[in-house]
């Protein structure tokens, strides 16, 4: 693997694992995965003034903080970019390499397109944590890539305070056929691709040292499949549930779109062991965080609970699709709706 530019094979021959290391790699962070994000009015409020700018080629810009940038380069054929990376999520090094390269590539599965080259991003401290527990994280960022069919070529490093992984990946689609957030319509199925609680797993598992074999599995799956499937049955508009949680998102493509949404509580999946985890309290300050942002666009029917919500709100990283249109094979959790806000039944 290379890093800092040097071009290297895409992919090497396997290293030996490792054994766990001495100190538990979720418990050098404050926050992991996409729950160290920074909460979403926050960051709003930081990156109003940049939006707007005023290019021809631009297809989707910061404007309508969708997944990843579109540039049209000509007639048919559009560049996406996007970046992605997090602090540990597991305390397993290949496993989180696994899970960052998955959740950085599904940005470009996000806006309808075909990830080509990514490269890596990483801060490392360096005098607590071995350079070799360094390369295991890249040989499972380098593993999915391969699974995607992407080549990982170089990247860039710095010795910093707390491990930080992820990757910067370009994409092509097609102009007239992105999945884009600005594009829902009202009187359409809303569907997910993922059940959601993985971030109330991995809180878990940064307290307990538990392993959720569910959580890694649903990280680790790409979002290629659901993608091509939601742009086969026509849809138009889609994000993927991350950070802010499935209603953060949700609230953010109604948002830029123009349209309301009715959601089904008892419609949306949950992984196994996170109820149990939420009846526990392992619920990030990230998810809370989610939760008091978005509460204001949300109508809770009767019999749905504070946990209700949290569940909805639970910081997730590489999460599902959220798609409006029904896409055959995953399941159908509520509708679009003429007017404004997330009611909740």
């Amino acid at each position: 693997m290379s890093i800092d530019g040097d071009a290297a094979p895409a992919y090497g021959t396997p290293l030996p694992t490792l054994s766990a290391p001495a100190v538990r790699l979720t418990t050098m962070a404050a926050g992991g995965g996409c729950a160290c994000k920074i909460p979403p009015g926050e960051l709003e409020t930081a990156v109003a003034s940049l939006a707007g700018q005023d290019f021809e080629q631009v297809l989707v810009g910061l404007d309508d903080g969708d997944d990843a940038a579109a540039v049209r380069i000509q007639d048919g054929l559009a560049v996406l970019s996007t970046a992605d990376f997090f602090t540990p999520v597991v305390d397993d090094a290949y496993d989180w390499g696994r899970i960052a390269a998955a959740n950085a590539m599904s940005d470009i599965y996000a806006m309808g397109g075909t990830p080509v080259v990514a490269i890596n991003l990483i801060a490392w401290p360096r005098e607590a944590l071995p350079m070799e527990l360094m390369t295991e994280v890249l040989r499972g960022g380098l593993a999915v890539a391969g699974d995607a069919g992407v080549p990982v070529i170089g990247g860039h490093s710095i010795d910093g305070p707390e491990p930080t992984y992820g990757m910067a990946v370009t994409g092509t689609a097609h102009p007239d056929r992105l999945l884009r957030n600005d594009a829902a319509a009202a009187g359409l199925p809303i569907t997910l691709t993922k059940p959601v609680g993985v971030g109330l797993l991995n809180n878990r598992h940064k307290s307990t040292g538990e392993v959720f074999a569910s959580a890694i599995d649903s990280m680790t799956t790409l979002n290629r499949d659901a993608a091509a499937a939601a742009l086969e049955a026509g849809a138009t508009a889609a994000t993927d549930v991350t950070g802010f949680g499935l209603l953060g998102h949700l609230h953010k493509m109604l948002r830029a779109s123009g349209v309301g949404a009715v959601l089904d509580r008892s419609a949306v999946p949950l992984l196994d062991g996170a109820a149990e985890a939420l009846r526990d309290g392992y619920v990030s300050g990230g998810t809370r965080r989610n939760l008091d942002w978005v509460r204001p666009h949300v109508r809770a029917g009767v019999g749905i609970t504070e946990d209700d919500l949290l569940a909805l709100a639970d910081a997730q990283t590489s999460g599902g699709l959220l798609v409006v249109g029904e896409v055959p094979g995953y399941p159908v959790i509520g509708e679009t709706v003429a007017g404004d806000g997330i009611d909740i039944r």
